[in-house]
């Protein structure tokens, strides 16, 4: 039996709301008809359809620092073409990882908007949501095109396929006994804490639980899946769409750990673009794509603040078990996708590991620089295992994220210090951790590639 007198306590009071309206409300809503008056989307979508790399393989399509390998000994040695592909191949992999944070999106918008359409007054919100979604759509279908159209023509199939490889997603939950089994019981945990809201479940999600007997799984390794163990990822998407207004909400704070990457990693494309521009030069498409792409994102950006430090307020304050899932989940994701740094790709806060060592390896023995086999071990110790520029730009970039996380960390008070903080995060800061840690990595990789 429904507790309806919990279930009233989750409606949001009349007056409160439009309190609270009077600051959040009207973003919502300019937020929204903004969004729909825009052409962003529609622009991003017409550079897809007509991309051929050939007609911008001679250009640079950001600053030269913003290129795969920046400050490295292999950089530095590098003639002007193989420079231009560099800077490609950095577009390729940037934009390859933000595709599967975006293709996360398409399902947890959809989760937690059905949760809002079950409360109910938030109707703008779920149109909002909705039109995100779409959005998202033709996102990802732009930067698994263009980049793996670049790629291609850059270094050929196998590095391509082994990158896809180490990125791709296969769930073992239904699988792993084990790992099943420990889903299941982290999910009766949470329909038990639960239990009170369970009439707001998101329509959505009950979907999917049907379709997939009850094992939910995230389609990606994006910032929300990369790195967290099956039967977690699971555990948050039950939450975010269980019934929680609070959990719903707080989807969005972790979503802005991606928003807030992605603008750091887009901003000096969206300089350049404004640059060619104004000197009236040619604009390669994939520069114009990610100057669009920071226009759309603006409005989702918006709407996970707004979410994730306002609308939570319009309910009653979270339970213990509601501020622990949203402190695990940050936890989580600062351990797996900002606990590090690497040297040789400026825009990442992971710990470099085999795969990004065996891509790196396999553009070495490429047509790009045709390397043997010791010629590429030797260069990617030279990369990976020596102090150089590109570490020290790496924590330059570490340091400037860190500081936007704590920034809007800081005054969320249901978050433990640690994830207020990032001191996770603030611990991967270190160029000489970093190396130690890529030195044991190659160690490991050498033995296997020689074998």
């Amino acid at each position: 039996m429904v507790d309806t007198l919990n279930n009233s306590a989750l409606k949001p009071n009349s007056a409160t709301v439009e309190a609270k309206g009077k600051r959040h409300s009207k973003i919502i809503d300019i937020t929204y008809r903004s969004n729909v008056d825009s052409d962003y989307t529609e622009n991003i979508e017409s550079l897809d359809k007509s991309f051929k790399y050939k007609e911008h393989s001679d250009y640079y399509w950001s600053q030269p620092e913003h290129s795969l390998l920046y400050g490295t000994p292999v950089y530095e040695a590098a003639s002007p073409s193989q420079k231009i592909a560099l800077n490609h191949l950095h577009w390729f992999t940037k934009y390859n990882y933000t595709a599967e944070t975006e293709t996360e999106t398409i399902t947890f918008n959809q989760i937690t908007a059905s949760v809002f359409q079950e409360i109910g007054g938030y109707d703008t919100i779920c149109q909002e949501l909705e039109l995100e979604t779409e959005q998202e759509y033709s996102h990802v279908h732009a930067f698994r095109k263009m980049g793996l159209m670049t790629a291609m023509s850059l270094i050929g199939r196998k590095p391509l396929q082994n990158l896809q490889k180490s990125h791709s997603y296969k769930s073992n939950l239904g699988r792993n006994s084990w790992v099943t089994a420990q889903y299941y019981a982290l999910r009766f945990l949470a329909k038990h804490m639960l239990k009170s809201k369970q009439a707001y479940y998101s329509p959505y999600l009950n979907q999917l639980e049907a379709a997939e007997k009850f094992v939910i799984t995230t389609p990606t390794k994006g910032i929300l899946g990369r790195g967290i163990a099956d039967s977690w990822q699971g555990f948050f998407t039950f939450n975010w769409g269980a019934g929680s207004p609070f959990l719903a909400c707080q989807y969005y704070t972790a979503r802005m750990m991606g928003n807030i990457l992605l603008k750091g990693m887009e901003y000096p494309l969206v300089k350049y673009y404004r640059q060619l521009a104004k000197q009236g030069e040619f604009i390669p498409a994939p520069t114009a794509v990610s100057y669009y792409h920071h226009l759309d994102e603006a409005y989702h950006t918006t709407m996970s603040k707004v979410l994730s430090r306002d609308v939570y307020k319009d309910f009653h304050q979270p339970t213990a078990y509601e501020k622990f899932v949203a402190n695990i989940a940050i936890y989580m994701v600062q351990q797996a996708s900002f606990s590090g740094m690497s040297g040789i790709f400026p825009h990442r806060y992971l710990k470099d590991d085999r795969f990004l060592m065996l891509f790196i390896y396999e553009i070495f023995q490429s047509s790009l620089f045709g390397m043997s086999s010791k010629e590429a071990l030797h260069w990617l110790e030279q990369c990976f295992c020596r102090e150089h520029e590109g570490f020290h730009r790496a924590k330059q970039n570490h340091q400037h994220l860190l500081n936007s996380f704590r920034s809007f960390f800081d005054d969320l008070d249901y978050l433990w210090p640690i994830n207020r903080q990032m001191k996770l995060m603030a611990k991967g800061g270190n160029i000489d951790r970093t190396i130690t840690n890529n030195i044991k990595t190659f160690r490991q990789f050498s033995r296997l590639a020689v074998d």
